[in-house]
Order: structure tokens, then C-alpha cells, then sequence
């Protein structure tokens, strides 16, 4: 949205539509770390993620015994999601939901000016806050602060990470001044696949051509969901001003790294060599997202409502619920994987839709109710795939050097 230029009664309805569509649109972006307003992108690893016992049903002989295998999987696979993988999922869903259901209250209804950076670095700050107190709790006074030193030099990965991140905020800031907000919102439907895509290549995971036609269900029905945003007179149209082509570019290259960083944080906390804990890798984001934000306040000069101003409890409470979401995306990629928890955060769209119908009088038509039920099939069709999910374990160096050398060993020993 371009401050400073004149509109027409359409134009500002216009904005306010787009307005509310970026708000919304926000939730399924929420986990892209700190340029994304939320944060801002989980099954098990390979053996958590199939989820089906090996009974001698399963591999037993007759269709029969192999149907009734199949629904004890079934019964198992559910009861599997009753753990704290599942209550971390709907955890995140509902902060995802309050969280933009909050701020649209505030920008949509109250029209609070304050800095969306400045609230997100409060939110950074409180997370720093809350790991280095998880961090400490089991530790001697003298051995905490040691363990945090230690941890802050070992942050690269996650300063790495942050980076993309606000990267990813300055690409989404080009987009926006370039196309509107209906071509931004389907473009970043792509963040779906993107992720699983990403998952495929750097995790060497195999998913089932049902998870696959699941996600692609997914996205479309997230994209029809979204229709009131993308459906208007000018959504193929560029802001005045603005290059297509530049603001297209920048939107694809942010929702390549969105799914890059969510893929690369997993791999981070879960196959890292040095094994730190989810805190503890909570606390290097947050530390140098930190700086990150101050650049972003700096260069926006405080926002309309200048340095530290225009704040409020609401604001306040949005950066609580920042903090939270920050600290649920990364629990539910430790207890999870990125694509579940990006399935939470589409969940969470259509919460937030309807809370924001009920409470905010926000649009609700019966193209959206389909849309939401085809969201709602495809996270089912996703989550309950009995195909268990395969990765290729890489071999490790020193196995491959012996294969390499066991012929010429052969060889010796035949020989004396």
C-alpha cells in the first residue's frame, strides 16, 4: 500500500479490501520469521511419520485381514495425533487465529498507528527472554550464564536464518509496491508447495502421490478461500507506478525462501551435530533478529506515528502473541515437521475467516464455505495417508571410503 497519493471513494474501499485481505493473508504466512508480521512454513521424522504398526495383519494374508490392518493403522495413526504433536498444532492454530483477528481489530477497526516493527521487536525481546529462562532453569547460576555465552558464539546457523528472513520482509515490501494485494495473495499460495518441495530436496523425503495431490487440493482451495481478495476489477493490475514483472519476481523469489527457511530451521534443530535445544536455538533467532528489526525501524523513521509512538494494550498484546507464535512455530517443527505445521497455519485461516465474519462483519460467502471445506478434506487427506513418509539417509563419509576400499582388500587376502 503507497502512502501519500491521493484516492477516489472506490480506491479507498479498494484499499480497505486489500487491507483486509493482507491481515488474513498474514496468517498463512505468520511462521516466515521476523519480516513476515508474525514471526515468519509438522508429521515426525521418516519413522514417526508413518504411523502404522507392524502387525501381522498388516502383512497378512487375504484382503480381509489386509483391511482390517488398515483401519487399526487408522485408529493407531489418530491416537498417535492425541499426543503433543496434535496439542501443539491446535495450539499454534489458535495464537495463528487471535493474532490476526487482533490486528485486524487494531489497524482494521481502531486505526492505531504504531511501528508493526516496533511491536515485533518487543516480541523478539520477550522471546529471547522466555528461552534464556527456559535455558537457565536447570543449570547453576555460574553454568547458565557460561551455557548462554557458549550458545550466543555458536549462533551462525541462526544468523544465517535471520537474514532470510529479513530478506524475505524487504522482497514482500517490493512485491506490495509493485502489484496488489489479490495477485500477492495468489502467488503466496505457493508457500504450500514450496515447503514440501523443499522438503523433498534438502530432506530427501518421498512423500505418496496422495500427500501430493492432497497439497495441491490444499493450495487451490486456500486460493479459492481467499477469492473476495484476489476477485476485483483491477487483481491483474499493477500499483500506479509500480512494474509487474518486478513485483511478480520478488513475491515468487519470497515464497521460495519461505519454504527454504522453514526447511532449513528443521534441519537445523533436528540433524545439527551439535544438538542444541529448541530453546536454545530460539534464543540465537531471536538475538539476531533483534538488530534486524532496529535497521527496519530506523529506515522507516518510526512509522506515521513516529519512534515509540502511537502504542496501546493492543499493541502490547500483539507482541505477546508474537512471541508465542514465534516460540509454537518452533515447537511444532521440533514435535512435527514444516509441512504440518504449515497445515496448522492454513487451519488457522479459516478460523480467523470466521471469527472475523461473526465478530468483525468480514466477508463470508458460499464460495468460501466450499473453499473451506476442501481446505478441511485436504489437511484430512494429508494427515491421515497411511504411505509412511521415506528419507534417504545419507551415507556417511567414512562408509562410503570402506565400500571404496573392501575390493582392493579382497584382492590382497586372495593372494597370500
Amino acid at each position: 500500500m503507497r502512502r501519500g497519493s491521493p484516492r477516489t471513494s472506490h480506491d479507498a474501499h479498494m484499499s480497505q479490501q486489500q487491507e483486509r485481505g493482507i491481515i488474513i493473508m498474514k496468517t498463512h504466512t505468520s511462521d516466515d520469521g521476523p519480516g513476515m508480521d508474525a514471526d515468519v512454513a509438522a508429521a515426525a521424522s521418516a519413522h514417526q511419520n508413518s504411523d502404522i504398526i507392524d502387525s501381522p495383519q498388516k502383512k497378512g494374508h487375504g484382503g480381509g485381514a489386509g483391511g482390517y490392518a488398515r483401519w487399526i493403522g487408522l485408529v493407531r495413526n489418530i491416537r498417535n495425533f492425541g499426543g503433543i504433536r496434535f496439542l501443539v498444532l491446535m495450539i499454534l492454530c489458535l495464537q495463528n487465529s487471535m493474532f490476526t483477528i487482533l490486528r485486524r481489530y487494531s489497524l482494521g477497526v481502531l486505526k492505531e498507528d504504531y511501528s508493526k516493527h516496533e511491536c515485533l521487536l518487543l516480541a523478539e525481546a520477550m522471546k529471547m527472554v522466555f528461552s534464556a529462562m527456559m535455558i537457565s532453569r536447570s543449570l547453576p547460576r555460574g553454568e547458565a550464564t557460561k551455557r548462554l555465552s557458549y550458545v550466543a558464539r555458536k549462533s551462525s546457523k541462526m544468523l544465517f536464518l535471520a537474514f532470510l528472513y529479513g530478506s524475505m520482509n524487504i522482497l514482500s515490501f517490493v512485491a506490495l509496491r509493485n502489484i496488489g494485494a489479490g495477485l500477492f495473495t495468489i502467488f503466496a499460495q505457493l508457500k504450500i508447495l514450496t515447503t514440501a518441495m523443499m522438503s523433498a530436496i534438502i530432506l530427501q523425503r518421498t512423500y505418496s502421490s496422495a500427500r501430493w495431490r492432497a497439497l495441491v487440493s490444499l493450495m487451490l482451495g486456500v486460493l479459492l478461500f481467499s477469492e473476495p481478495i484476489w476477485n476485483t476489477d483491477n487483481r491483474g493490475k499493477s500499483v500506479d507506478g509500480g512494474s509487474t514483472f518486478l513485483g511478480c519476481g520478488a513475491v515468487l523469489i519470497e515464497v521460495s525462501l519461505s519454504g527454504f527457511a522453514s526447511i532449513y530451521f528443521e534441519k537445523v534443530v533436528k540433524t545439527d551435530q551439535e544438538q542444541m535445544t529448541i530453546w536454545e536455538r530460539n534464543f540465537q533467532l531471536a538475538m539476531w533478529s533483534f538488530p534486524m528489526y532496529l535497521i527496519f525501524i530506523v529506515s522507516e523513521g518510526g512509522g506515521k506515528a513516529g519512534f515509540l509512538g502511537g502504542w496501546s494494550s493492543t499493541a502490547l498484546m500483539l507482541s505477546v502473541l508474537g512471541a508465542a507464535g514465534g516460540l509454537l512455530v518452533a515447537l511444532s517443527i521440533k514435535y512435527g515437521d514444516s509441512i504440518l505445521k504449515t497445515l496448522a497455519v492454513t487451519g488457522a485461516i479459516l478460523l480467523s475467516s470466521l471469527l472475523d465474519h461473526y465478530l468483525l462483519a468480514g466477508p463470508l460467502t458460499p464460495i468460501m464455505v466450499i473453499a473451506g471445506a476442501q481446505v478441511v478434506i485436504a489437511i484430512c487427506n494429508y494427515t491421515f495417508d497411511l504411505t509412511p513418509v521415506e528419507t534417504k539417509p545419507s551415507p556417511p563419509k567414512a562408509a562410503e571410503d570402506s565400500k571404496e576400499m573392501t575390493p582392493l582388500v579382497k584382492q590382497d587376502s586372495s593372494r597370500v
